[in-house]
């Protein structure tokens, strides 16, 4: 029931942004408030778990990547840096911008996870030890690649332009690791 009540929030938040009530997210759910309170006591509680939940699952997936003996250095990095937030839709600017107003200590919350990259910062170092990266000035590189990914929040501009957000961050990684010339043309 916690699960269809996590998504069936983020789907109200990506419909009608945060300014609902938990009477209408019972209506969603066709359930009572009760079963609702009974399983979150507030809104907030819902909104909090759901960035737990969001967060445990990037770095357990992340981990994964990590720990999978199987890829070089150069795969762990890309495929790490394309992991996907378990509910992705929740992260829009739209969305964070009324979570800053209504909710500023859940949004710091977020803030600092999409801002705080250490396992990749990590395997950057690592890279550039063994010279599979370009030794230049490490913040510089991590604030490419975290302002670059984290461009796939304005999930607007996404459907506007036919891109879906995982495609977005499958391009974006792809040009940060290897530039915008054809192999062919350098």
């Amino acid at each position: 029931m916690q699960e269809r009540i996590l998504e069936a929030f983020v789907e109200e938040v990506h419909e009608n942004g945060l300014k609902f009530t938990m009477d209408d997210l019972a209506k969603r759910l066709a359930i009572s408030k009760r079963t609702l309170y009974e399983n979150f006591s507030s809104k907030t509680l819902i909104l909090e778990t759901l960035i737990e939940r969001t967060n445990d699952d990037m770095i357990r997936k992340t981990e994964q990547i990590i720990e999978n003996n199987e890829l070089s250095l150069l795969d762990k990095i890309k495929q790490s840096i394309r992991v996907m937030p378990l509910y992705y839709k929740f992260y829009d600017l739209r969305i964070l911008d009324q979570m800053k107003k209504y909710y500023p200590e859940q949004w710091k919350r977020v803030h600092a996870d999409l801002n705080d990259w250490s396992p990749i910062r990590t395997l950057i170092q690592e890279g550039i030890r063994e010279g599979i990266i370009v030794n230049k000035n490490e913040a510089l590189i991590m604030k490419l690649i975290i302002e670059s990914v984290n461009l796939t929040l304005d999930q607007r501009f996404f459907l506007d332009n036919s891109v879906t957000v995982e495609e977005a961050t499958y391009s974006i990684v792809d040009i940060l690791l290897f530039g915008l010339v054809e192999k062919n043309k350098i």
